[in-house]
């Protein structure tokens, strides 16, 4: 017998899963809710829409419309979920309640904000949505100079993909090179290396600690007392799981949903997936593990349950000025391993107990060896290889 699904959430996550769904079964009673319009995209294309010379509305994949008719789904948009009823198994609109037998949340993250002292504080962005990229595109209309705080992985391909459009980017990061958390040294400077070559100025060491209005523009002034003019700042610092809605049905929660491996929640029949869920204590909020999490959690959501582990799963960023690929290494005691030459790095990190390599770097021509190296690593959930 089907049951209702209920899914919250339009992104990827939560379109991923109808797809998958609908591909074990056409007739299931699916209802999506979602506090947006609801139209479907690929958010990791913002990541490259400047220098494509790409509006927002040209980044639509699929309108609501068509979406919902396409999967055969009823869809209620620009509908906020203000709270979970679990007991009763119903969800809390402004436009009543509504029942469901399977939910879903598919809520997503929100960027972490940046504290500033200054009365330009308020006017920081960050870009984590269509919306969003709509509104910078607005906010840099005849404008020059930009400020990226952060520089991880969406705040590097956004300072590449800006200065490919045209602008002047300065880069703004606590640690002396870029991606400080994922590449070791020698592939990070050699990041800064080719992200400087193309004109970004990166500020190694350094956070901004106010942010005062100065006519149509913004002076920032650092944690060393410099200060400098800008168009405007964004902030690119981090996302953090959005979890107001779950705990107001007291599903357990940590750095995200804290769910099982069948991407089950605390909460019986409530289940999570995407950049909302805490998954074997690890926040990964990447295309790749929605694509892994969907395909198992339409099974088990249709009555043949398929418990979740994830193969390695390289991260590839998106910043032309030096193609890097990324698959971070489990937090064990190891050492990296990097060779350095003109034409790229390549970065092993070899675990202590086993002498075997658990993650890697590759940059430039060495991305090639990407899938030989991927099929080597352990991935999460599955055990270290283990010393012969």
């Amino acid at each position: 017998m089907n049951k209702r699904t209920l899914i919250i959430g339009s992104g990827q996550a939560a379109i991923t899963l109808v797809r998958e769904l609908r591909k074990l079964d056409a007739s299931r009673e699916i209802t999506l809710v979602t506090a947006d319009d609801g139209d479907f995209y690929s958010k990791p294309n913002i990541s490259n829409a400047f220098a494509a010379g790409k509006q927002a509305a040209e980044l639509v994949l699929t309108p609501a419309s068509r979406l919902a008719g396409d999967l055969r789904l009823e869809m209620l948009t620009r509908t906020a979920v203000a709270s979970i009823d679990a007991a009763r198994r119903e969800i809390v609109t402004a436009q009543g309640r509504l029942g469901y037998e399977q939910l879903v949340l598919a809520v997503g993250a929100s960027p972490i904000p940046l504290r500033l002292a200054g009365d330009g504080a308020p006017d920081v962005v960050s870009i984590n949505n269509l919306a969003d990229y709509a509104g910078l595109r607005a906010r840099l209309a005849g404008k020059h100079r930009v400020a990226i705080v952060g520089a991880g992985l969406i705040g590097c391909e956004l300072a590449n993909d800006l200065r490919l459009g045209g602008y002047a980017v300065d880069l703004f990061d606590t640690a002396d090179h870029p991606l400080g958390r994922l590449l070791p040294p020698g592939s990070g400077h050699y990041l800064r290396d080719r992200l400087v070559a193309i004109g970004i100025c990166f500020h190694p060491g350094v956070k901004p600690d106010a942010l005062r209005r100065d006519g149509e523009g913004y002076v920032l002034i650092d944690s060393r007392g410099r200060t400098q003019r800008y168009d405007l700042i964004i902030s690119a610092i981090g996302l953090r799981p959005n979890l107001a809605l779950a705990k107001t049905a007291g599903i357990a929660t940590g750095l995200g949903i804290i769910t099982d491996k069948l991407l089950l929640t605390s909460q019986p029949d409530i289940y999570a997936i995407g950049d909302c869920i805490e998954f074997d204590g690890h926040f990964l909020p990447y295309v790749m593990p929605i694509m892994h999490g969907a395909k198992k959690l339409a099974q088990t959501l249709n009555g043949n349950p398929q418990t979740l582990s994830y193969p390695a799963m390289p991260i590839v960023l998106k910043t032309p000025a030096c193609p890097t690929v990324v698959c971070p290494p489990p937090p064990v005691a190891g050492h990296w391993e990097e060779v350095l030459a003109e034409e790229g790095t390549r970065a092993l990190f070899v675990e202590a107990d086993s002498g075997e390599a658990c993650g890697f770097v590759l940059q430039g021509s060495f991305t090639r060896e990407r899938m030989a190296l991927a099929a080597r690593m352990p991935g999460l959930g599955k055990p270290l290889p283990q010393p012969a």
